[in-house]
C-alpha cells in the first residue's frame, strides 16, 4: 500500500510539473505531516520541512521531528512564532487555535514567497475537509490548488486519503511520532499543543497560556505511564479522558490540586 502511495504522488508530480519545484511542506511532526513528509521524500520530489514552534510547544514532539527529517536528509526550517502568537491570541477568547493558525499560514505565505518556494504542501487528510472552506474551493483535482488569495499553490498529497488509511500508511512507512497522550479538542487523535486547552469562553492571557502548559504537562506523564488520552481544560480545571479507570482520575485529581489556586 506505501508503494502504491509513493508511485501515486510521484505520477501526480509528474503531470503537474511538481518535479521540477521547490516544495515546502508545513511540518508539525503529526503523522499526517510526517507520512506526506515522507511521501514527497520517497517519491523524488526538491522538499523541505518547515515546523513553527512557540514558548508553550512540546518540546518532546518536536525533537522527535527534528530527528525524524535528519533520517530522511530533509532540509528542516524552524520558525518561532511566540511573538505573533500572543499578538494575535491575548485578550481574546479561546480556542487559541484559531488565532495561531492564521499567525502560521500568514508566516508560511510569506517564509515560502521569500524563500524561492513554489509549492506549500500540507498533511491535510479526507477527514480534515470541510465544505466550504477555503482550499475546497479550489477548481479540478483538490490536490493541488492555485488560489491567488493565499498567493503560493497548496498541494495536498493525503486528501484522497481516510484519517484510517493514512494511520495505516504510516504504520508501514515505520513512521511512529512521539505521542503526548494529549485527549485533543477533536475525535481524531490530534495532539500538538497545550493551549488547545484553555476554556473557550475564557479571554487569553499569557498567565493561562502558561498555566495550560505546567498542567498540561503533568498530566501527560500520568496519561504516557497509564497508556490513556489525557488533559486538563483552564482555568476550570475539568480533567478530559479518554479509558481513565478511577485509580488513573485520583491521580490526576492529585496533580491538579497542586495548580489549584497558583499553588505551582
Amino acid at each position: 500500500m506505501i508503494e502504491d502511495a509513493i508511485e501515486d504522488v510521484r505520477r501526480f508530480s509528474e503531470e503537474n510539473g511538481l518535479h521540477e519545484m521547490q516544495i515546502l511542506l508545513l511540518f508539525s511532526g503529526g503523522k499526517d505531516s510526517s507520512l506526506a513528509l515522507y511521501l514527497l521524500k520517497e517519491a523524488g520530489l526538491n522538499v523541505s520541512a518547515l515546523t513553527f514552534f512557540h514558548r508553550w510547544s512540546w518540546r518532546e514532539t518536536l525533537n522527535w521531528a527534528m530527528g525524524f527529517t535528519r533520517r530522511l536528509g530533509v532540509e528542516h526550517f524552524l520558525v518561532d512564532i511566540t511573538d505573533g502568537l500572543l499578538r494575535e491570541a491575548v485578550g481574546r477568547k479561546g480556542p487559541v487555535c484559531i488565532n495561531c493558525k492564521r499567525v502560521m499560514l500568514w508566516n508560511a505565505k510569506w517564509f515560502a514567497l521569500n524563500g524561492g518556494f513554489d509549492i506549500i504542501a500540507k498533511g491535510d487528510n479526507a477527514n480534515d475537509k470541510i465544505i466550504g472552506a477555503l482550499l475546497d474551493q479550489c477548481k479540478g483535482d483538490i490536490r493541488l490548488c492555485g488560489l491567488p488569495k493565499i498567493g503560493v499553490p497548496i498541494f495536498r498529497p493525503l486528501i484522497m486519503y481516510t484519517a484510517e488509511e493514512v494511520e495505516g500508511l504510516a504504520r508501514e512507512a515505520g513512521i511512529k511520532p512521539y505521542r503526548m497522550y494529549e485527549h485533543a479538542r477533536r475525535r481524531q487523535w490530534r495532539e500538538g499543543c497545550p493551549l488547545q486547552y484553555i476554556d473557550e469562553d475564557e479571554r487569553v492571557t499569557p498567565e493561562l497560556m502558561d498555566l495550560a502548559y505546567r498542567v498540561n504537562y503533568e498530566v501527560s506523564r500520568l496519561a504516557r505511564r497509564r497508556k490513556v488520552r489525557m488533559s486538563v481544560r483552564v482555568p476550570s480545571f475539568e480533567i478530559i479522558c479518554w479509558n481513565c479507570d478511577d485509580e488513573t482520575l485520583r491521580e490526576a485529581e492529585e496533580i491538579v490540586s497542586r495548580f489549584k489556586g497558583g499553588g505551582e
